[in-house]
């Protein structure tokens, strides 16, 4: 018998990984993992996840504004405080920064994530309106849509290119039917009218009716609303991605306007 052989000591057993070190290490697998995650569709949690902004309204469009020395002196000595031709004056904004703006409001899932809302909006707006009376007898709004930017920085290339802004710029609203109110508003008086017209994008014009809410305010007229389109009634494609569950082929037109007297 080799009694060299049988006497030869074993090899020595590795010494465990300390506790502290293996749940490092279980860590960093688990980051490894979430970061690839990440690269892939869960990228676009990231991409989509920004707050929406609130919907228009005329509360918050209130909110502490203040007409210009000019407008209030203009408007004071007329008989009827609303009478006249008013034109959208960008220098007015509200308590949280805002000015007069057009927009829109769209909702889609994510897989995995769940519904978010997708918000762009564009301070490039003009427009004029003209009150005759107890009526609202015209009404033109043009927005710059090159001008659009999303609650999240990396959607604005997809919506640019979804409306093909470089090739229809601007979006437009007629109004084609007069609106009478009943009786003239006084100031403070908020009042509710739904004002039909031609609405025109990507050189595509449909009859739209926008719900309105108005009130005179220290010489500014405010004007909020909004109004359901189909994406598709204008020739627009919604941007889509493998993770977007669905989009919703319509969104919701929203807008907020300051008006003043020419």
């Amino acid at each position: 018998m080799n009694t060299d052989v049988e006497s030869r000591p074993s090899a020595p057993t590795p010494p465990e990984a300390p506790p502290r070190r293996t749940y490092r290490l279980r860590w960093l697998a688990a980051a490894v993992l979430v970061a690839l995650a990440l690269a892939g569709a869960g990228l676009w949690w990231f991409v989509f996840r920004g707050e929406a902004p609130p919907p228009a309204s005329l509360d918050q469009a209130l909110a502490g504004i203040e007409a210009p020395v000019s407008s209030v002196a203009a408007t004071a000595p007329a008989a009827s405080p609303v009478e006249g031709t008013w034109s959208i004056d960008r220098t007015i904004t509200n308590a949280q920064g805002s000015g007069s703006y057009t927009g829109f409001r769209v909702d889609e899932v994510l897989s995995g994530i769940g519904s978010t809302t997708a918000v762009g909006r564009t301070s490039t707006v003009e427009g004029t309106l003209t009150v005759r009376g107890t009526t609202l007898t015209g009404a033109t709004i043009k927005a710059n849509l090159t001008g659009i930017t999303t609650n999240d920085s990396r959607r604005n290339d997809a919506v640019q290119r979804a409306l093909a802004t470089s090739r229809y710029p601007s979006a437009t609203f007629v109004l084609t039917t007069p609106v009478d109110v009943g009786s003239v508003p006084a100031e403070g008086e908020r009042i509710t009218v739904a004002a039909t017209g031609d609405l025109t994008i990507r050189d595509v014009t449909r009859t739209v009716v926008l719900d309105l809410e108005a009130q005179l305010r220290s010489g500014v007229l405010v004007v909020v609303g909004s109004n359901d389109v189909v994406f598709s009634d204008y020739g627009v494609t919604v941007p889509s991605a493998p993770i977007v569950a669905s989009v919703d082929d319509h969104a919701v037109v929203e807008v907020q306007l300051y008006f003043t007297k020419q």
